[in-house]
């Protein structure tokens, strides 16, 4: 009789310790195990999406790291004081060729002369020269003529004098006009154009009692602004140079480097820099990936 009730027991026992390791291998436990393993899924591609919309939105609203501007602002760049020293390839074609006026005779000058011909050095070579040159040609004919008197010949009449005189000045104009053909800068490359912008920064951005400064920072800086754009002009025609991709995030990282020493020297100057460059201060501090 005991063994009857204790082998019942166990049977019981047995069973129930079966139904509930059944009870944890059931299908709608494995249900909810995947269902929540869903919902976990989701929630992380969901936080990805947002977390891709949220750099999208912060890059829109950030200023090109290259360019120093948002996108659709250009008229920050073509306003700023940089935009306006620098000469383009089409704006030296659009300038008109040099040559002599059929009406008046007068030369047209080179509007953008070549060899880093300045102000002073254009009036030197355009106004002083050619007259000297027929001064002296003068002189030189005197000292024959009055030679020639003290050997009894007869000296030469007054409009003799006049018409030498007014064929060396007609051969110095005409030197002139062959000259200002020989130094305009459509004759140059794209060496002599840029060695003539560099010319025009680094006299834009220096103080009036040193025109020359090329260690001063806001120099330097336009000088790599420049650099910079020449850069990724080239990079957006020839997309698979990497070499130069590599040296334009050196030109980027070295012209924040040298705007933050600015910053930290004198901000007012700083601020005024990054107006006269086009730039805004969000496009050159903070992490800058080219």
């Amino acid at each position: 009789m005991l063994g009857a009730h204790l082998a019942q027991c166990s049977r019981s026992l047995a069973s129930s310790s079966s139904a509930r390791a059944a009870s944890l291998h059931t299908s709608a436990v494995l249900q909810a195990v995947s269902a929540r393993t869903r919902r976990t899924q989701q929630t992380l591609k969901a936080n990805i999406q947002r977390r891709k919309e949220l750099e999208q939105q912060a890059q829109q609203n950030r200023p090109h790291v290259v360019l120093g501007y948002k996108p659709g602002d250009e008229a920050k760049w073509h306003n700023c004081d940089l935009a306006k020293v620098i000469i383009t390839e089409e704006d030296i074609l659009n300038t008109p060729i040099p040559e002599a006026d059929p009406t008046t005779g007068a030369i047209k000058l080179p509007t953008y002369f070549n060899y880093g011909i300045g102000e002073e050095e254009k009036d030197t070579l355009v106004n002083v020269l050619p007259a000297l040159s027929v001064e002296a040609q003068t002189l030189l004919k005197e000292r024959y003529r009055a030679m020639s008197k003290s050997n009894n010949n007869i000296g030469p009449s007054v409009d003799q004098l006049l018409r030498e005189n007014m064929l060396a000045t007609a051969d110095e104009w005409h030197k002139l006009k062959e000259f200002s053909r020989l130094v305009d800068l459509r004759n140059a490359n794209a060496q002599g154009i840029a060695y003539e912008n560099r010319r025009r920064i680094i006299a834009a951005f220096s103080e009036p009692e040193n025109p020359n400064d090329t260690g001063r920072p806001e120099v330097q800086a336009a000088l790599a602004t420049y650099r910079i754009r020449n850069l990724w002009e080239h990079l957006s025609r020839v997309k698979k140079d990497i070499a130069n991709r590599r040296s334009l995030r050196r030109l980027v990282h070295q012209r924040a480097k040298i705007l933050r020493y600015l910053k930290r020297v004198d901000e007012d100057r700083y601020d005024r820099v990054l107006e006269r460059l086009g730039l805004e201060r969000s496009a050159v501090e903070g992490e800058l990936v080219v």
